[in-house]
């Protein structure tokens, strides 16, 4: 009788490993596969952004344009001539051609294929890494800006139109009899608009070009994207006569603006210090377990 029963107890215990084992297989294949088909997505993608930047850049300057014109349409003060309604543009011409020029002069300095060398010193010494030569990093089955890093690269790219697509709900289209206080405002916000646009344009060229510096630009961005907030409420607080409530609907734009910026690189600087792609990518050097 006792025996029956340990008998069966083993045999129950090793059908119950049995279906874990088999379980743990099952959840590990379909990982695998979904890890897989992310990787493919991603990369295409990627791919996409790479080639067909020539296409997106015609269509960003063609929506600029009509968004120029609509603005100075809809002013609340319109120039009754044409080179006043011209000056009124300059700032949405220069908005549209920060990124271009982002691009232009980043893709240019790092074109496709380059191999750059990597920093004197390094910053990003969080972890155990293995250092890679070229050919091992290029090798490795995580180099490159897909995955997880995909994701990153799209939103560096989304915050351009979104950035301006904010300026372009907030600030008016004023003209040169417009109060002291609105010209510091259209001017410190338009050069925010401006700066911005073209070092995320920047940071987005590099990591899409495996640059070596991408990691440090991105938190150089974010720095001087924080900067420029408190810069902007600086220049801001000094203009004469400042509507109480301009002032007030101005500090919710800035704060959020840092909100956005703390947000973002609380989620992406800790990405960027320790993921595997990042390092093999844009570090060339791998965890040593995973060597």
């Amino acid at each position: 009788m006792l025996t029956t029963i340990a008998q069966d107890a083993r045999m129950t215990i090793a059908t119950s490993v049995s279906h874990a084992g088999s379980a743990q297989l099952f959840a590990t294949r379909r990982f695998a596969a979904f890890r897989e088909a992310t990787r493919r997505k991603t990369t295409r993608i990627v791919a996409y952004l790479d080639v067909e930047m020539e296409l997106l850049i015609t269509v960003w300057i063609a929506v600029m344009g009509v968004a120029a014109v609509a603005k100075v349409a809809t002013a609340p003060i319109r120039p009754a001539s044409l080179g006043g309604q011209c000056l009124m543009a300059l700032p949405y011409l220069l908005i549209a051609l920060a990124p271009v020029a982002g691009y232009r002069v980043t893709a240019g300095s790092f074109p496709r294929g380059l191999i750059s060398a990597q920093p004197f010193f390094r910053l990003a010494r969080i972890g155990r890494w293995r250092t890679l030569d070229v050919i091992e990093a290029r090798r490795n089955p995580m180099f490159g800006p897909a995955g997880f890093m995909a994701s990153l690269l799209v939103g560096i790219l989304l915050n351009v139109p979104v950035r301006t697509a904010e300026y372009l709900a907030a600030v008016p289209a004023i003209g040169l009899d417009a109060p002291a206080w609105a010209h510091t405002i259209l001017i410190v916000m338009s050069a925010d608009v401006i700066v911005m646009n073209f070092f995320y344009m920047v940071c987005f060229v590099m990591a899409l070009r495996s640059i070596p510096l991408f990691p440090r630009m991105m938190v150089y961005a974010w720095v001087m994207d924080l900067c420029m907030q408190f810069a902007i409420a600086n220049e801001v607080a000094h203009a004469p006569n400042l509507p109480p409530q301009v002032a007030g609907a101005l500090l919710t734009v800035l704060d959020g603006n840092i909100h956005k910026v703390l947000i973002s690189a609380a989620i992406w600087l800790p990405y960027l210090l320790m993921s595997e792609r990042v390092n093999v990518t844009y570090r060339r050097r791998c965890s040593t377990m995973a060597a």
